[in-house]
Parts: C-alpha cells; sequence; structure tokens
C-alpha cells in the first residue's frame, strides 16, 4: 500500500493491499478500496463507496458524494463499483437517492473523461461511455454498451446489450439490444452487426436478430405486434431470447421503434428472403 502524504485517508476507510493513492485525493471514512487499485492525485472518493479490485481511477474523478436530488435527505446509500474499470479524469459518480439504494458499476468498464452516473443507476460490464456522456437517475446500461461523446441519458431509460449510441444523441426511451442509435431525436440506424462480430456471434444469430429488427422497425407493427411477429419468425437463439426478452420487461419510458427514414413495409414484405442475406441457419 502506497499512499501520498498529502492524501487524507480516514482512519475508518479500509484499504486492500497494493492500493496506490495520489496526491491531495481524499478518501471518507466509509469507503473500502480493494487490491490494486490506484487511486490517481486530487480524487474524491466518500459517502457509503466501495471500490473493488485493480481499478485505475484517474485525477479529479469524484465517487459516491451526494444525488443530484432535491428529496435526498443525507440518508445512507451506496456505491459500489466492480474490478478493472478504467474511471477518467472528471468522471462522477452518485450514491444512490433512497435509503439502502445503489448506484452500480460492474467490471471491466471505461468511463471517459467527465462522463457522469446519476443516483440509482446500473451499468453492466464492459460498457464504454465516451467523453461527457451522461446517464440521468434510474438508467439501466447493459453489458458491452457504448455510449458515444456528450450523449444523454434521460432518467429510467435502459440501454441494451451491445447498443451503440452516436454522440450528441438524446436518449429518452429504451433502446433495444443490439441496435445502432442516433440523432435528436433519437432513431434505430440499424442492427449493430459489427460490434456482433466482434463478440463472436454466430453469422445465423447476426441474420436472426437482423430479420427481428426488420420486424420491430419496418413492419409498421406495433411493439406487441412485432414480439409476436418475432416469436413465431425466428429461430430459437440466445440473442433473439435476449431481445425478446428485454422488449417483454417493465418500462418507465417505452421503447424506441423508429427507424432512421422511418420506412415501413408490410409485415410480409419484411419475412421475405433478403437478397443479402447469405446464411439462414439456426443459431
Amino acid at each position: 500500500m502506497k499512499i501520498h502524504p498529502t492524501a487524507i485517508v480516514h482512519p475508518g476507510a479500509e484499504i486492500d493491499e497494493g492500493v496506490e493513492i495520489g496526491p491531495f485525493s481524499i478518501i471518507g471514512p466509509n469507503v473500502r478500496i480493494g487490491r490494486n487499485t490506484v487511486v490517481m492525485s486530487s480524487v474524491v472518493v466518500e459517502g457509503w463507496t466501495t471500490v473493488g479490485s485493480e481499478n485505475v481511477i484517474f485525477p479529479n474523478a469524484v465517487l459516491g458524494t451526494a444525488p443530484q436530488d432535491l428529496s435526498y435527505r443525507g440518508q445512507r446509500a451506496y456505491v459500489r463499483i466492480g474490478d478493472r474499470n478504467e474511471v477518467r479524469e472528471g468522471v462522477t459518480v452518485h450514491r444512490a437517492a433512497d435509503e439502502d439504494g445503489v448506484t452500480s458499476v460492474g467490471d471491466d468498464n471505461l468511463l471517459m473523461a467527465c462522463a457522469h452516473v446519476a443516483h440509482n443507476c446500473h451499468i453492466g460490464n464492459q460498457v464504454v461511455m465516451a467523453n461527457y456522456a451522461g446517464l440521468a437517475g434510474h438508467a439501466v446500461v447493459e453489458d458491452q454498451a457504448i455510449l458515444g461523446g456528450l450523449s444523454g441519458v434521460h432518467q429510467f431509460v435502459r440501454i441494451g446489450r451491445l447498443c451503440m449510441v452516436g454522440g450528441l444523441a438524446k436518449i429518452t426511451k429504451d433502446l433495444p439490444p443490439f441496435a445502432i442509435v442516433d440523432g435528436n431525436p433519437a432513431r434505430i440506424y440499424g442492427l449493430n452487426s459489427r460490434g456482433l462480430r466482434r463478440r463472436g456471434v454466430a453469422e445465423s444469430a447476426r441474420l436472426a436478430l437482423k430479420r427481428s429488427f426488420r420486424l420491430l422497425t419496418m413492419a409498421g407493427l406495433n411493439l406487441e405486434q412485432a414480439l409476436a411477429a418475432i416469436r413465431s419468425s425466428q429461430l430459437d437463439c440466445p440473442e433473439v431470447a435476449h431481445l425478446v426478452d428485454f422488449l417483454e420487461a417493465p418500462t418507465r419510458m417505452g421503447v424506441l421503434t423508429r427507424s432512421c427514414g422511418d420506412r415501413r413495409q408490410k409485415c410480409a414484405e419484411v419475412l421475405e428472403p433478403d437478397p443479402r442475406d447469405s446464411d439462414r441457419g439456426a443459431c
């Protein structure tokens, strides 16, 4: 353990072996920092905050401070950060606004400079938030999603797995897993095929998802009708099952289904084989 002489570490803080704390950083009394985590200079970690192992926290990051919520009255609430995260300069992660509530960040995430994670948000694993991306309260970001710089996510919105959100996008509705989304107002620009390939998802699964996205965004169906069509027309595979589970889950904000250009086709036309599809095998 290496603690710079100008750092202020409360005696009540729990600091594990191998931790480094840089100059002028402040660590509060209820903080726990796991093994081999590096806290650089001028970092503030306070409140009931737990930071896991092998994280790197860059200068001027602030973790565990009170939420920006007028109803908050100082009740005990938590921030829980997993392992191997990279938290860049100026990132803010606020504790939950309700008693015993949690703001959580999983493992292997990259929060770039000045990204903001508000109270009661939940971030999964391998997520990237680019510079100045912001999550409002109670937002949920599933694994492997990417939020572009300066994108803004409304409170209670859910971002599905492997979504890719463009810079400056305004997100006010839940985003289906595997979607490419951009704009203000936001629109779906298609399936994140490149991201799926990079993650090793089979071509057959990508094609099944492609057809599912056509039904969701191009067939002129409401969400319930699109779900029924996806269930009846798609071969069983984990990725389509995850998409269906996400779409069936409770939502506060509704689900974004409108595509770029809002091109609508008849359902039968959407289900016709696409000459660009080269593989229709089972997932």
